[in-house]
């Protein structure tokens, strides 16, 4: 049984590092510059549009899975014992118990159809941006005399002018314009277009936790800047 073990909304994806490099024991000719896959691909046009259009086209699929999702978190709170928004090892045994095990296993396996429709349209997409990454860095390579470029995370020391993300982007734009969003019969996501597509998801939710501690802040700066009424 494929128990799903988080009641609340999933968390970040597991980071799949993905990596342009030379041979190790290459010797290096020219500047070594950073180039980060996800902001890249996330950066273009064409992908941005491409999310959007997966958002209207799928509108239906994802909001049966909110509310599927909305009946399985009330099916499977009353097992969160502990309170952390997740159903642990030492709690499973009581929901395998569960007279309602047949309908959650039914909602996991409805919720994860939906969530493998919706995923791979992105990826899909991701894929046909990915296919021209390679020329993109070499393009920029070539132009700017650059002997090798890395993901940031393989080197410990950059400054801000070795990371040529942005002209990546540029060069991708101009290749791509723009992508499909329905993937062809039988399709089956590349491993590459997966890690890629996990990296991206993950850059999303870093934003987008960013974008709520911000404003959270702000509102306290308000409500501390804000005169006592008298």
């Amino acid at each position: 049984m494929k128990l799903m073990t988080k009641i609340l909304a999933p968390a970040g994806l597991a980071l799949a590092a993905v990596a342009v490099t030379a041979p190790a024991s290459a010797q290096v000719d020219g500047r070594i510059a950073t180039a980060d896959i996800s902001r890249a691909i996330l950066g273009t046009t064409a992908l941005q549009t491409a999310y959007q259009q997966v958002s209207t086209t799928y509108a239906a699929q994802i909001e049966t899975r909110r509310t599927k999702q909305q009946q399985l978190t009330a099916l499977l709170q009353p097992f969160d014992t502990n309170g952390n928004g997740q159903v642990d090892e030492a709690e499973v045994q009581a929901v395998q118990n569960s007279p309602n095990l047949a309908q959650i296993q039914t909602l996991e396996g409805e919720i994860g159809a939906i969530n493998n429709q919706v995923n791979n349209a992105r990826i899909y997409a991701v894929e046909q941006v990915l296919a021209q990454y390679p020329a993109a860095v070499q393009e920029i390579a070539e132009a700017q005399q650059i002997g090798a470029v890395l993901q940031p995370e393989a080197i410990q020391f950059a400054s801000e002018s070795a990371d040529i993300t942005p002209q990546v982007t540029t060069s991708l734009n101009a290749k791509v314009p723009s992508v499909g969003i329905v993937p062809p019969n039988g399709y089956r996501p590349s491993r590459n277009g997966a890690q890629v597509f996990q990296q991206i998801q993950q850059t999303l939710l870093t934003a987008q936790l960013i974008q709520q501690q911000q404003a959270q802040q702000a509102q306290q700066q308000g409500a501390a800047a804000a005169p006592e009424g008298r």
